[in-house]
């Protein structure tokens, strides 16, 4: 059931990494010709997003493909804020019997489950409360468009 990577991150520091922002929508179907003009709306810091709780939130890898179905592919980065008190439907980051793994929390009448999004994969029934330990919530997916880019960044920040 191992199927992430946790990665050490230095600590947030207080300068922001800010980006241009454009306020305006991209379409995924056709272009607009009124975008053609685009203004930088102003800048944006990308922490400000994935950090709701900057001091309870890590950063994992993940491996294996359990998740697929909720578009969470292994390299994925995952943000995981562990201030959120996890509850029916997040995904979350959790130990089960020593075995660290990422799934949909899902209630189903009394019984707890952890839901793997791949058919391919096992439902896990909850039957011990004491067996499992919730590592925190997953806020956010990074999903690298061009392989390997993600994995570099990573590996030049140790």
């Amino acid at each position: 059931m191992r199927e992430i990577e946790l990665i050490r991150v230095p600590a947030p520091t207080s300068v922001p990494f800010l980006l241009p922002y454009f306020s305006c929508l991209v379409p995924a179907g056709f272009p607009s010709p009124a975008n053609d003009h685009a203004e930088v709306e102003g800048l944006f810091d990308l922490n400000r997003l994935l950090l709701r709780h900057p001091d309870a939130t890590y950063l994992v890898r993940v491996s294996g493909e359990s998740m697929a179905g909720a578009e969470i592919h292994a390299g994925d980065l995952l943000a995981v804020d562990k201030h959120l008190e996890a509850d029916h439907n997040h995904v979350v980051v959790a130990v089960v019997e020593g075995e660290v793994t990422v799934k949909r929390l899902v209630r189903k009448g009394q019984t707890w489950w952890l839901m793997p999004e791949n058919p391919a994969y096992s439902p896990y029934e909850i039957t011990d409360p004491d067996g499992l330990r919730i590592w925190g919530v997953v806020t956010h997916v990074v999903h690298e468009l061009i392989p390997g880019k993600l994995h570099a960044l990573l590996h030049t920040r140790e």
